[in-house]
Order: C-alpha cells, then structure tokens, then sequence
C-alpha cells in the first residue's frame, strides 16, 4: 500500500513573551517534527504581527508559515503538538486543494 501525500500548510503564532530566543528554538523545534514525518517545502516567517484580538492578554505575536507534504494521519499529531508546546498562541493547519 503506497501512501499518499497532500500538501498542507500550518500557520502558528509564538507569544512574544518567550523573547527572540525563544521564538527561534520553537521554530526550529516544530521544523524538526515537520521535518522527521513530512516533506518541508518552506518555512516563511512574516514576523511581529498586531493579532485580531488579544489572545493570553497578548496583541501581538510571531508568525510563521510551514509548507509540507505528508500523509493524512500526520496533521492530527501535529495539531497534538502545537497544543501542549509553550509558546504557541494558536494555530491552524489546512489542507490545500488539489490542482
């Protein structure tokens, strides 16, 4: 049985209380878990962004895109991640269309 891999993308916040240091060792950490269970096409980091609304008394946060190719079973156990790191405001991982 060959696995299939889509293409997704991830977007994540980083609180910036966690300081340059730190928003570098978390994405660096989540480029290592893409990177051992999927294809990382590239990590685009937009940087220091007014948030929407404030999240943990936060208004600002880092963000950062990842784009990767992975089977379906893999989102789930990213989103899992993303959920008990420090740091990490919020996410979102969607799966992109098939052309």
């Amino acid at each position: 049985m060959s696995e299939i891999k889509s293409a997704y993308e991830s977007v994540m916040v980083i609180s910036l209380k966690l300081g340059d240091d730190g928003i570098q060792s978390v994405i660096e950490k989540f480029k290592g878990v893409i990177s051992r269970h999927a294809e990382l096409e590239s990590v685009d980091e937009w940087g220091k962004r007014r948030l929407a609304y404030q999240i943990n008394k936060e208004s600002e946060g880092y963000y950062v895109l990842f784009n990767f190719n992975c089977t379906a079973e893999f989102p789930a156990e990213l989103d899992r991640r993303y959920k008990i790191a420090d740091g990490v405001l919020r996410t979102l991982i969607i799966k992109k269309a098939e052309a």
